[in-house]
């Protein structure tokens, strides 16, 4: 695996890029969670941008938040220009309470905006979590976040609730029920 940077080369195939795998991540090394947490930085930056306010909880992960945390994240690798290398371009976490399952994170690195990464990782989830039994899905995101916004809204995710935290920072919570497109 490596970290992202400006000369990170990927594969556009039909506006999107071709994975080479999506996957569990076991994060039990700091150098694995390092790589997560790049991702994550330079992801909720652009969000933290978006809905104006920068201090977003993702943004003050670090080592220690990621190795205690119950969420169970997914990884969206590509392929990288040195053989046997792959690039984590994407992740998406969640929690499962019985069966309700919350997306709690997720991530695209801005080199891979609007190449179908998010789009790819919700539906992975939704439906290996279907097929496990979750009848319902959870999740929220800054309401001024358009690009999550829309994405929820075309996977039949409907606004549960809308809140004001301080500073007048809104966010929006958002359900599905599992068999929405069946």
């Amino acid at each position: 695996m490596v970290i992202l940077n400006k000369d990170t080369t990927f594969f556009n195939f039909n506006a999107g890029v071709i994975p080479l795998s999506i996957q569990q991540l076991q994060l039990q090394t700091n150098d694995e969670i390092l790589i997560l947490l790049s991702l994550q930085m330079a992801s909720y930056r652009v969000e933290a941008e978006l809905i104006g306010f920068d201090n977003i909880p993702p943004l003050k992960d670090g080592i220690l938040s990621i190795r205690e945390s119950q969420e169970t994240f997914y990884g969206f690798y590509v392929e990288d220009m040195e053989p046997d290398k792959k690039t984590l371009a994407g992740a998406i976490s969640f929690e499962r309470e019985g069966t309700v399952v919350t997306i709690c994170r997720m991530m695209v690195h801005p080199h891979f905006f609007r190449r179908g990464i998010a789009r790819t990782l919700l539906q992975h989830i939704l439906k290996e979590q279907e097929g496990l039994g979750a009848t319902r899905f959870i999740v929220s995101t800054g309401s001024a976040n358009t690009p999550a916004v829309c994405l929820y809204e075309q996977f039949g995710f409907q606004i549960r609730r809308v809140f004001t935290i301080p500073p007048g920072v809104s966010l929006t919570t958002f359900e599905r029920p599992a068999d929405a497109f069946k």
